[in-house]
């Protein structure tokens, strides 16, 4: 901790990055307060939850005549970040908004840093899905509207870890563990790398970032590695004895095999020439302000003991069915 106790308001807290904000902060000592419809569930022990609808009037009358020392967004839909700034931004000493790579105009490069071109931002204040990456522009810049001199902006990259919804990083390791002896599927992607940091070191690097007042944009990413090696970690760590079966990724596309996320796909494989840096930016900046890394193995270890604890055979967000995978193994073996 920073030596004094801070006054922390984190615009959700109930869900899944939120809440180990949440934790973080509490577990150093600072007074936080959640602002969150509730429904993800209740704010972790010890913080105050204001239920409130960011959508509606008055959204923001319980803690806008307040001061604080820092104010935590994590939303992606404009209107409602600009509504909050709007309403809180001149009472908090500094203003920590969790944006994404996806901001960036390309991903073809790897390496690159902050300074790359970013999207158009949208002028809609509600977007779908598509016009992601647009809308977290449209975020950053209200968040920026007044000047920068207290706003952090965190450019977050793949987050992993217990807890991840999504399905992506955990597929790997999740597969190894439920049929072990098995023949697995992977890409045959020599050159391929990915990035997953941790959710709990992004928490604890914002939370620092509130107790040092940190400001300034930064990719807050976690550590690159071939996309052979977080599939190897994971086979170790899942137990995984079968045989490695790879797939060339002109083969694995023809199939319909999607890249990256969803049902069918192969989590975390990016064939696509203009994705290769998506998963694989410096991260330099951040790191220099102090963003630390666990080892990539604890974050696999401790994401199975969260995938056993959801079931191994669960229906998947990001991944190839068991059935499926068996199906296109036997096409790949009669090719």
């Amino acid at each position: 901790m920073s030596g004094s106790q801070l006054k922390i308001l984190v615009l959700g807290g109930t869900a899944w990055l939120g809440r180990q904000l949440c934790r973080e902060a509490l577990d150093r000592g600072h007074v936080v307060q959640c602002l969150a419809r509730g429904e993800s569930g209740p704010a972790p022990e010890g913080a105050r939850l204001i239920h409130a609808d960011r959508r509606a009037e008055g959204a923001y009358d319980e803690v806008r005549r307040q001061d604080w020392d820092a104010v935590v967004d994590v939303a992606w839909q404009p209107g409602v970040v600009r509504s909050a700034f709007a309403a809180l931004g001149e009472r908090t000493a500094q203003w920590i908004y969790v944006s994404s790579g996806s901001v960036y105009a390309s991903h073809a490069k790897r390496d690159a840093d902050e300074t790359a071109e970013l999207l158009v931002p949208t002028d809609l204040d509600e977007v779908g899905m598509d016009l992601y990456g647009a809308a977290k522009v449209a975020c950053e810049l209200a968040c920026l509207s007044s000047g920068d001199s207290n706003v952090l902006i965190a450019r977050s990259g793949l987050i992993g870890g217990p807890g991840d919804g999504s399905d992506r990083a955990g597929y790997w390791v999740a597969r190894a563990a439920r049929d072990p002896r098995a023949p697995m599927l992977v890409p045959d992607s020599p050159d391929g790398v990915t990035q997953v940091i941790d959710f709990r070191d992004l928490a604890a690097w914002l939370i620092d970032c509130a107790e040092t007042r940190t400001v300034g944009i930064y990719d807050a990413v976690g550590p690159m590695i071939a996309l052979e090696e977080w599939i190897e970690l994971s086979r170790r760590i899942g137990g995984h004895m079968g045989a490695v079966v790879r797939a060339g990724d002109d083969w694995l596309l023809a199939e319909g095999v999607d890249e990256f996320m969803g049902p069918g796909s192969l989590p975390l494989w990016l064939a696509d020439p203009g994705w290769q840096g998506f998963c694989a930016r410096t991260g330099a900046r951040a790191m220099k302000a102090g963003l630390a890394h666990r080892p990539v193995s604890d974050t696999i270890t401790d994401t199975l003991i969260w995938e056993r604890e959801q079931g191994l055979d669960r229906v998947r967000k990001s991944g190839v069915p068991a059935e499926r995978e068996v199906d296109l193994l036997r096409k790949l073996a009669g090719t």
